[in-house]
């Protein structure tokens, strides 16, 4: 499991969204002794015990400046649909800046790798240049621009953690998640994307909280992006492979070799990310060597991850017969 030793005092951390990373992280948040307020447009549904879960909306100043109100770290988990986020992301980054800034709380914020845009299989390290062609990698590269900008006017303490893509308990919306585990336990049909037989790297739901957690405990990291803890790469291949083996049936494979709906996938998600289906077509490799040796955080053995995502599956179609 990833491991991190935390002696910082307990805060109020405030997570904005409530999607498998902010809950994961709420979570973690209160394993580690703090009072932790999640916040998300809507308010229902279950908190993690230890967390309050509050309705508040952040696309405003407004709105942000009273969900993180009392904040000492606020930590920006906050997404929306892929064909929204051009247009919406950057005025949620406004707003939680300006609320930030004046709460006085450092402030978080979980990123993404496209901003490198393609690699051409490049290992991507903190240092990897930021060469986005697409629309939304371009714009997550100013949204970081901006944040970095902020840090080092003196506006607001910040701080990014990127992720490669999620999988483990409760991610459902990831290339190794919603449409991969249910067909794997059940028979069914699933999806594989681009050239599976490439190295690509996947981010533990919960390294992601670790790697976030740690992050607001630990203001020297501030002013930088970071690499969550994540395994080695395997190819997909090799993850299908791993599951084969604990499902004790082979996998019924529908390679997908260019973006179109399938399964939770649909039309709109599809058009929204064949800007990004590069990510399938060439190595994707993500080292996160910096915050380990810095932090003292490993990443969740990928075997693990696959048993313990499984066991998650398993209980999840349960519960929806």
């Amino acid at each position: 499991m990833t491991t991190a030793t935390h002696n910082a005092p307990a805060h109020l951390h405030v997570v904005l969204g409530a999607g498998p990373a902010g809950t994961t992280l709420a979570e973690e948040l209160a394993r580690r002794g703090h009072e932790v307020r999640l916040v998300d447009r809507s308010g229902a549904g279950l908190a993690p015990a230890g967390v309050t879960r509050v309705r508040g909306d952040v696309s405003t100043p407004e709105g942000a400046r009273q969900a993180i109100r009392g904040a000492a770290v606020v930590h920006h988990c906050v997404n929306v649909a892929y064909h929204l986020q051009t247009a919406v992301l950057p005025g949620i980054q406004e707003a939680v800046l300006r609320a930030a800034e004046a709460e006085g709380a450092r402030l978080v914020v979980l990123d993404t790798l496209y901003p490198y845009g393609e690699t051409h299989g490049e290992v991507m390290t903190e240092s990897t240049p930021w060469r986005a062609t697409g629309a939304k990698g371009l714009m997550r590269a100013a949204l970081d621009e901006n944040y970095l900008a902020a840090h080092r006017a003196g506006r607001v303490r910040v701080v990014l953690g990127r992720s490669a893509d999620f999988t483990g308990p409760g991610v459902l919306n990831s290339t190794l998640g919603g449409a991969v585990f249910p067909g794997a336990l059940t028979g069914g049909e699933v999806l594989a994307l681009g050239d599976i037989d490439l190295p690509h790297s996947y981010t533990d739901i919960r390294a992601v909280a670790a790697g976030l957690a740690t992050l607001g405990e630990h203001p020297e990291g501030d002013g930088r992006v970071w690499h969550l803890p994540t395994a080695p790469a395997r190819t997909t291949r090799e993850v299908f492979r791993m599951i084969e083996e604990r499902t004790g049936r082979p996998l019924e494979l529908h390679v997908m070799e260019a973006p179109r709906p399938f399964g939770p996938f649909d039309q709109t998600f599809m058009d929204a990310y064949a800007e990004l289906f590069y990510q399938h077509t060439e190595p994707q490799v993500m080292d996160s060597t910096a915050v380990q040796d810095a932090f003292g955080l490993r990443p969740v053995d990928l075997g693990t991850t696959l048993d313990d995502t499984l066991a998650w599956y398993r209980e999840f179609l349960a519960a929806r017969r």
